[in-house]
């Protein structure tokens, strides 16, 4: 390695991944070995990766998009006949001898790690709600805002005004009954067939890139051996709410971020 090349960190895994193909995916793709850990790396330019040129880059979506997909590219051709540890994007180290060093300092949580990630799967669920849909259903189904509407059609303004802010209230009220009753219900019907369950943050529509608004973000660590229960579930999910305009997405498997229990410190550039 030349001393303008950065070592950049994919994963980590308790076997030796086979790269094969990854090696399409990415430049100088390469394992550093240590503790009977195999950690999956490739060199890149410190003039692109280093802090100024991340600090640069990253302000450039299109050289984001093309890395980051690539980076999760080699991470998900790895995990096919291994468990990994995924690293986040952009971690670096300046040396294989660095890398070595923190794989020496933390090898035993990362084997702690990889031996409970053994044989599971991340899977991710979203919901997204179709509001005008689900408020137009609502409008035609719920007895008490029917009721209401027959009581403004025959009131005098002022009263029939108030009456519609109350309607309004009602509305609102119950939409968010229904998308609250739908995420719990959703989420504590798979975190049954799942070992480990979480919810994220939800995210905007600029990242989306949907209409619908999300309403759940949720994310599931199941055994391989559960998968098919855990995907009939999702499919009675979808069946239940779509009709209503809330439209659950299920994707996976995916390296399994949200679940490798690294904190912040080891997430970050070494």
């Amino acid at each position: 390695m030349t001393d303008n090349q950065l070592v950049y960190l994919y994963c980590v895994a308790n076997e030796e991944p086979k790269l094969a193909k990854a090696v399409d995916l990415a430049e100088d793709l390469y394992l550093v070995c240590h503790r009977a850990l195999h950690a999956v790396v490739g060199e890149v330019d410190e003039s692109e990766f280093g802090a100024e040129g991340l600090k640069r880059n990253m302000a450039d979506l299109e050289w984001i998009k093309t890395n980051a997909s690539a980076h999760e590219k080699v991470i998900e051709q790895a995990m096919i006949n291994t468990d990994v540890i995924p690293f986040k994007f952009g971690t670096l180290f300046a040396t294989d001898e660095s890398l070595k060093m923190m794989l020496e300092q933390h090898g035993e949580e990362f084997k702690a790690i990889l031996e409970r990630l053994a044989n599971k799967q991340e899977w991710g669920l979203k919901i997204y709600c179709d509001l005008e849909k689900l408020r137009t259903g609502l409008l035609s189904s719920q007895e008490r805002i029917l009721k209401i509407d027959n009581e403004i059609k025959s009131s005098s303004v002022g009263k029939a005004y108030l009456l519609k802010k109350k309607k309004d209230e009602m509305i609102e009220q119950t939409l968010n009954e229904r998308i609250n009753k739908c995420g719990r219900e959703s989420f504590e019907s798979l975190k049954e067939s799942s070992c480990e369950a979480r919810i994220n943050r939800l995210l905007p529509k600029e990242v989306t890139e949907r209409e619908d608004e999300m309403v759940l973000n949720s994310a599931f660590l199941v055994g391989k051996d559960k998968v098919g229960n855990f995907i009939d579930v999702v499919d009675t999910l979808k069946m239940r709410y779509e009709q209503d305009g809330l439209f659950v997405d299920c994707t996976g498997p995916w390296p399994a971020y949200n679940f490798c229990g690294l904190s912040d410190g080891r997430r970050q550039n070494e």
